[in-house]
């Protein structure tokens, strides 16, 4: 049975000092776009409705699979068989932990154009995503917006997360001023991740916006965090001289929104009859074709000259091919669906 007193669910952390009835009271008013429902994402929509917050709008292009059970904690079986997009099947568990908070699911490839709408009446945005392309997008709409947001990654057994709240500290592109391009970083599928990790930072990034939405800016990480549960390590990198970069940063201090713009970021294009889709990275670069194939040849079978890659994939029993070029462009035959392939690129060849 549910307490008649409605206050009575959230007593433990009102006894906290630093929220009290009265951040709770800013909880219940909040307002937070979620963008990403993976396996950060399942984590922060957790712990944000137990929290109380008055509405979480969870979007999210994906669909639940079992390899995700490992770690995305809002996600079963029943899941996987009803073939569920992650956000519904997430609203639908959250729903039953907490019937007073409005879940708004919202089944879409977030990008550039729909991203402003989906933030826009949002108090706070929380990264739930596995992809840096997205990361930068939100950067821009939160700078450009005025929007606080939350940075949160993990791969392996290494995390890190920060807070950006824009004219108070340095944004996304102060510290990381280029996305790294395709090939370049490690991604779930190549090299793996924990569910531990996973979780901290999740966590981390939940307490970050308990204080935000609370009115507790003075309390927030100002620092990048980043640790390894398997080093047992943790270390905090400063990052207040780095604000504006003295006018530098692109983003917060010249206002260029080149993400939002379109001046970076991939597109894609379905090739008729082909049952392939292109995707292309708007951004040169060359790949280094033998340190792709080897995060690859855990996943798949791989070959490649100084032209191109060839990778072979078979996921949830469909088969894949990826012809990948120097460029970071790649042809991937399998499916038709641009988001599809955009997933699958982000996945496989990383971004």
């Amino acid at each position: 049975m549910i307490a008649a007193d409605p206050w009575d669910r959230y007593s433990r952390q009102m006894r906290f000092p630093g929220l009290g009835k009265a951040g709770q009271e800013r909880l219940l008013a909040s307002r937070v776009t979620l963008c990403g429902c993976g396996a950060l994402g399942t984590v922060l929509a957790n712990a944000l409705v137990r929290a109380g917050v008055g509405m979480l709008r969870i979007a999210d292009r994906d669909f639940v699979e079992p390899s995700n059970l490992q770690r995305q904690v809002l996600f079963d079986e029943s899941d996987v068989t009803e073939n569920l997009p992650k956000a519904e099947a997430a609203a639908r568990k959250l729903r039953q932990i907490n019937s007073s908070v409005t879940v708004e699911p919202v089944v879409t490839d977030i990008n550039r154009t729909n991203i402003e709408d989906l933030c826009r009446d949002a108090d706070l945005i929380l990264d739930g995503s596995d992809n840096f392309e997205l990361r930068y997008l939100i950067n821009d709409v939160s700078v450009k917006l005025g929007k606080p947001w939350v940075y949160g990654g993990a791969v392996g057994s290494e995390g890190m997360t920060m807070t950006i709240v824009p004219g108070q500290t340095p944004c996304l592109r102060c510290v990381f001023e280029a996305a790294p391009g395709p090939g370049e970083t490690g991604t779930c599928e190549t090299a793996g991740v924990l569910g531990p990790a996973v979780g901290i930072v999740a966590n981390f990034q939940a307490a970050e916006a308990l204080k935000i939405l609370s009115g507790h800016l003075e309390a927030i990480n100002r620092d990048l965090l980043v640790l390894n549960v398997w080093d047992n390590t943790i270390k905090r990198v400063k990052i207040a001289p780095l604000a504006g970069r003295k006018g530098k940063c692109p983003c917060c201090a010249q206002r260029r929104f080149e993400w939002l713009e379109g001046e970076h970021g991939t597109q894609t294009t379905t090739l008729c009859g082909r049952n392939a889709v292109q995707v292309t990275h708007r951004r040169a670069s060359r790949l280094d074709f033998e340190t792709l194939a080897q995060t690859l040849r855990s996943s798949g079978t791989v070959s490649f000259n100084k032209f191109l890659l060839k990778f072979h994939l078979v996921e949830n029993g469909e088969a894949y091919e990826f012809t990948v070029f120097p460029d970071g462009r790649a042809i991937i035959k399998g499916t038709s669906e641009p988001d599809k392939a955009r997933t699958l690129y982000a996945r496989y060849v990383g971004y």
